[in-house]
């Protein structure tokens, strides 16, 4: 029995070192000698032919060699699939890399920056805030008290009574009025979250808020500072108008139209064929809202406006459904 299973070890290392990395002669050499009817499997069954003496001592033999040649296979078979993965990995060095895809700016993010731009350049400082609100810096403190019926026009996501998501990025011209003095000159960009959704509204959305304070700031200064924000926009061609409006934080109000980038103002569907679109608001700030923060509004004015980023975004690209901005279909987004 010992001569017939060295006989068996000594053909099967010699099989296995012949196969080399070949897989299929590798498992060839595995069921010759280890299968269910391999040679190993012969062995074991001449046991019934030893004495009872030598039975232990053959059984061992048989196992210990059936623990060999499986360790010699499997030691073989991993060697050979290493070098198959390392050729398969094998890479010339000399090819060129691969260019990474570059990403772009999101749609939104180009507009509120370009926006920001224009605003930074005409001397306004840009300054951030919470987007979960106090009541008292949403509304209150802007003039809209809680019996008020603007409050109506906000949709507001309340978390509590006195805790709301920001409707708007006016809070932040009280905050800041209250920790510094006249002149101050600010835009406050962000998200902000209105119970709306529609082709033209979305539950959350960006605005920019803007704030000058001062000496004799007058009506005329807000003017000039629309016009010149308008046209760097979209263009000295771009003709705009003002129109009387109401807001509850600023007397006298209006809203700001320009012609429609559609049309060139000649009245389309985009328009409603009037030749102009709405694009943000915007007055003198009420004295009530400058008592709320401690300034005399006899010694100072100012003027503040509001604008949608999506509302500026969709006409300078000329997109007619807000929606577009949120799906994440890159075949809308690499166009810009």
């Amino acid at each position: 029995m010992q001569d017939a299973v060295r006989n068996v070890l000594d053909a099967a290392s010699k099989q296995i070192a012949g196969s080399g990395e070949d897989l299929k002669k590798l498992e060839q050499v595995r069921v010759r000698y280890l299968g269910r009817k391999g040679e190993l499997a012969q062995l074991f069954k001449q046991m019934g032919g030893v004495s009872d003496e030598d039975r232990p001592a053959a059984g061992k033999l048989l196992n210990e060699a059936k623990i060999a040649l499986e360790e010699l296979v499997a030691t073989a078979v991993a060697r050979a699939k290493d070098r198959l993965l390392v050729q398969r990995e094998r890479f010339d060095v000399t090819a060129p890399g691969r260019v990474p895809m570059r990403g772009r700016l999101h749609p939104i993010t180009r507009t509120a920056l370009e926006v920001s731009r224009i605003f930074n350049w005409l001397g306004f400082e840009t300054v951030e805030g919470p987007e979960v609100e106090l009541d008292y810096y949403n509304f209150e403190a802007l003039n809209i008290p809680k019996d008020h019926p603007a409050r109506d026009m906000q949709d507001t996501f309340y978390i509590s009574e006195e805790v709301v998501l920001r409707t708007h990025t006016s809070p932040l011209q009280v905050r800041v009025m209250e920790k510094r003095k006249p002149p101050i000159r600010i835009i406050a960009p962000g998200r902000t979250y209105r119970c709306d959704s529609d082709v033209t509204h979305t539950p959350m959305f960006h605005q920019v808020e803007g704030l000058m304070v001062g000496e004799n700031i007058s009506f005329g200064d807000l003017k000039g500072i629309l016009t010149t924000f308008v046209h760097q926009m979209f263009g000295p061609e771009i003709g705009l108008r003002f129109r009387p409006s109401f807001f509850p934080f600023t007397e006298p109000s209006a809203e700001v139209d320009i012609q429609c980038v559609m049309c060139g103002g000649k009245g389309c569907r985009v328009c409603s064929q009037t030749g102009w679109l709405e694009i943000l608001g915007s007055g003198m700030v009420d004295p009530e809202v400058f008592k709320m923060v401690g300034y005399d509004p006899e010694t100072v004015t100012g003027f503040a406006f509001g604008m949608g980023i999506e509302r500026i975004a969709m006409l300078k690209f000329g997109i007619d459904d807000l929606r577009l901005f949120y799906e994440n279909d890159l075949r809308f987004l690499k166009q810009f």
